[in-house]
């Protein structure tokens, strides 16, 4: 893995790390958006860097900032409509490899959402940066999301979360005095907390409501011009199944894969605790141009 840092057009730094391999010269490159909290070493990122190595193509993780191990410059971090930070990390890379290296990215979880309203806004252009594209996990509907994340068991899964989110706004607060309540920080018990104070306050937000509607990705779907898998599992904890998209939702160049089994990010199978390359292989399916599972 190497690991590169990228200045920002707006002062700040994104940690870029690479997947390169001598032996593929100007094969495929897939560009990883992790999800909430994630990065090169998560699960799915090590899972699927395996695989890209087993086929000799070329990867990248470009970390969305505060996610690489320390903090950024400015008072800004990321979220689930993130779609101008995609673009410019996409920029980024695209100017970093050669034409005509096909670019394949691929989101998880936030990341997915983030990709779709990137590729929901760019439509036709979108295919002049990316072949093809996919959107693992995505909570599309953020509302209903939201609402999962914060409810019953899985508010488990939400303290999870605010174990690191918090520490990290804490200490931008700190570096940047006034900008956020650090008592109501502290205070937060919920996701739903969480981005009313802070993800909101960062990016220009009228509260969570204002967020969670605004930064939904499931509208976008009917505009993407790139051919998108949008895989979920219909038992994924964050995302009811209810707000799933229908074929009639989204343009023809989304594939819709909802299976019933898969929960978030995973899609493990085999024995107990599971296998974890499933997925890797549907992506990389997909890139080649198989639309069905």
């Amino acid at each position: 893995m190497r690991r590169e840092t990228v200045e920002t057009r707006d002062g700040d730094v994104w940690t870029f790390d690479w997947l390169d391999d001598e032996r593929s010269g100007a094969s495929p490159l897939v560009v990883l958006f992790h999800g909430l909290e994630g990065n090169s070493d998560s699960h799915y990122a090590r899972a699927l860097f395996a695989a890209l190595v087993a086929r000799s193509w070329r990867g990248v993780v470009p970390h969305f900032r505060g996610c690489a191990g320390g903090p950024n410059r400015l008072p800004r971090a990321y979220h689930s409509g993130d779609h101008a930070e995609i673009a410019a990390m996409l920029d980024a890379i695209r100017s970093r490899v050669a034409d005509p290296t096909p670019i394949y990215a691929c989101g998880v979880s936030l990341g997915a959402s983030a990709l779709l309203n990137w590729l929901g806004r760019g439509g036709a252009d979108a295919a002049s940066i990316v072949t093809r594209a996919a959107a693992v996990s995505a909570p599309l509907d953020l509302v209903a999301a939201g609402r999962a994340i914060d409810s019953g068991s899985n508010r488990i899964y939400a303290r999870h979360f605010l174990q690191t989110l918090k520490p990290k706004a804490l200490a931008m607060a700190r570096r940047f005095p006034g900008l956020l309540d650090t008592d109501r920080v502290a205070r937060a018990r919920s996701m739903w907390d969480f981005d009313d104070v802070v993800t909101s306050r960062l990016h220009g937000f009228d509260g969570t409501g204002d967020y969670w509607t605004r930064a939904s990705s499931k509208p976008w779907l009917a505009s993407i011009a790139v051919p998108t898998l949008v895989l979920n599992a219909r038992n994924d904890p964050f995302v009811p199944a209810e707000s799933l998209p229908r074929p009639h939702e989204v343009a023809p160049d989304v594939v819709l894969e909802q299976p019933e089994g898969g929960g978030h990010a995973g899609f493990a199978h085999g024995p107990p605790p599971g296998r974890l390359d499933w997925l890797p292989r549907r992506l990389l399916a997909f890139f080649d141009g198989d639309r069905a599972a």
